[in-house]
């Protein structure tokens, strides 16, 4: 209703406007009307131009009623548009309250329900409680029974501990009484040994214990005492690049060489002529071991391989992988021809069976190791280490069972003596430790001046009979010490180059000595 009379009052104003208008108009024509009574001629163009500007006034006047006719309209339908919607609005209101009537009506039915069923479980929570009340008050009861029980238990614990303390004060005691009768039994035996060592009753005894070991070796018939050698029977250019690695083969003056140039070589120490070759090692030779019946040679390689030769075919029978870094040290069983011990600069020493051709146990430590060596029985695993010490290992658990601080700076070679018995030891502090193998305590220290290590892979040795220690030097000197009094007793002079290796043959002579330029002299 309000939209149409909006609409009543927009026309009668448009009227009344209208009105206006033609007064005005009229009012217009007034000074027309009175031209009309001057000369015709005089007016017409008046007249003419008056005409124009009042027909052009109507036409406007047209223009403004029709735009206000369009807008009346317009507002006539929105009006009517917005009535309807009105009424839709008016509908849906009613609808929504009607809903919401039914929901309080549910809602109150709901609460209803829910107060019923809350009254029943209270109640029967109220029961619950009562019987959980009962319970706890028989479990305090037993509570403090079990209190009291473990009181008596706990005193009667503390007499005991005070017993167990009277009885531990008494076998302390003892104890003490039996380490001091201890004491003096050690300074009784100790106070005999010196009494042994003085009349040299202990070195008549090892040299005839010596000698029956000897006799039951295998290969005995061909065992002679180790002499001293002055001179340089033959010099060999043996590998380009230098030559890391050499030994004798058991009980025979044939000689094997490793070197830089990835060869293996074996040659006759009396003519120093080579006998035989043996390639297929993919990188340097830096070390290297046969089996005891000569039938097998073992490399040490730095492409992180182990390389095992034929010695009669000269053809490789297997290559033993696993290490992930060069492999510095190999030694294979003298108990028993299976059996390879490797390490490598990958913090690892691993056991290998020639056999099968594949790693048994796996040692991890922390340090590397430079060279190693079995013990004589095979159960044992000798190693020195980078950060200077040496270490026994048991090959079947691969447990430390043993280590010593052999050196101050890093241990560049580990070998066994023939009996077994000693282990010698070579540093970059440049000395060479011989060490007792069953108590790792050091029997001989040997030095001098002259002598330097030249690498982390410098092999020192000892002679066959045990009785003297032979060492290479950077000036490429060779240095032999008697293992009897510590003294250097030679110097040999023949190398250009740092020595690096060093080996006696099993024979008693000759001495092998191998330099960086690849040069290896025989000495006797």
């Amino acid at each position: 209703m309000a939209y149409e009379e909006v609409a009543i009052e927009a026309i009668k104003h448009a009227l009344k406007a209208l009105r206006k208008r033609h007064l005005v108009e009229e009012g217009a024509h007034a000074p027309a009307l009175a031209a009309l009574n001057r000369p015709f001629v005089l007016q017409g163009s008046e007249w003419k131009e008056k005409a124009e500007n009042l027909e052009v006034e109507l036409q406007q006047c047209y223009k403004a009623q029709a735009r206000l006719s369009e807008q009346l309209v317009v507002e006539v339908a929105e009006s009517r548009a917005s009535k309807s919607l009105l009424q839709e609005k008016e509908t849906l209101i009613t609808d929504l309250q009607n809903e919401l009537n039914q929901a309080r009506m549910e809602f109150n039915c709901s609460i209803t329900f829910i107060d019923e069923c809350c009254r029943d479980e209270c109640s029967h929570l109220t029961e619950l409680l009562g019987e959980k009340t009962k319970a706890l008050e028989l479990l305090m009861a037993e509570h403090q029974d079990l209190k009291a029980q473990i009181e008596e238990i706990t005193l009667r614990a503390n007499n005991a501990e005070a017993e167990n303390k009277t009885l531990v004060d008494r076998w302390m005691l003892q104890k003490m009484q039996d380490a001091e009768r201890l004491n003096e039994a050690n300074a009784l035996y100790g106070d005999m040994l010196d009494k042994v060592k003085a009349t040299s009753i202990e070195k008549l005894a090892r040299q005839q214990v010596d000698g029956v070991v000897r006799q039951s070796e295998d290969g005995a018939e061909f065992y002679v005492e180790s002499s001293i050698p002055s001179t340089c029977k033959q010099r060999i250019p043996a590998h380009d690049g230098g030559c890391a690695s050499i030994l004798f083969e058991y009980n025979s003056s044939k000689l094997i060489s490793g070197g830089q140039d990835r060869a293996i070589k074996m040659w006759d120490t009396t003519s120093g002529s080579l006998t035989n070759s043996f390639y297929g090692c993919l990188g340097s030779v830096l070390d290297l071991s046969i089996t005891h019946d000569n039938k097998f040679i073992i490399a040490a390689s730095s492409s992180n391989n182990l390389y095992v030769w034929d010695a009669n075919s000269g053809r490789i029978r297997h290559t033993l992988t696993g290490h992930i870094d060069k492999v510095c040290a190999v030694d294979v069983s003298k108990f028993s021809s299976r059996y390879v011990v490797s390490a490598a600069y990958d913090r690892t020493i691993k056991v290998w069976d020639l056999q099968k051709g594949y790693c048994n146990n796996t040692i991890i430590f922390h340090s590397n190791c430079n060279s190693l060596a079995f013990s004589m029985d095979a159960l044992t695993i000798c190693s020195g280490h980078v950060d200077g010490n040496l270490r026994l290992w048991d090959v079947q658990t691969g447990k430390l069972l043993s280590e010593v601080a052999a050196h101050s700076q890093a241990v560049t070679s580990v070998s066994l003596s023939r009996n077994g018995n000693m282990i010698l030891t070579s540093g970059r502090d440049n000395l060479h430790n011989l060490f007792d193998i069953r108590t790792l305590e050091i029997c001989g220290t040997f030095r001098s001046n002259a002598n330097r290590v030249a690498s982390n892979w410098s092999r020192s040795c000892i002679s066959a009979d045990d009785g003297y220690v032979t060492a290479g030097s950077v000036d490429g000197s060779v240095h032999i010490w008697s293992v009897s009094n510590g003294k250097m007793v030679s110097t040999l002079k023949e190398h250009t180059s740092s020595v690096l290796c060093c080996s006696w043959s099993g024979l008693g002579n000759p001495l092998a000595t191998s330099d960086k330029s690849g040069t290896i002299c025989i000495w006797s």
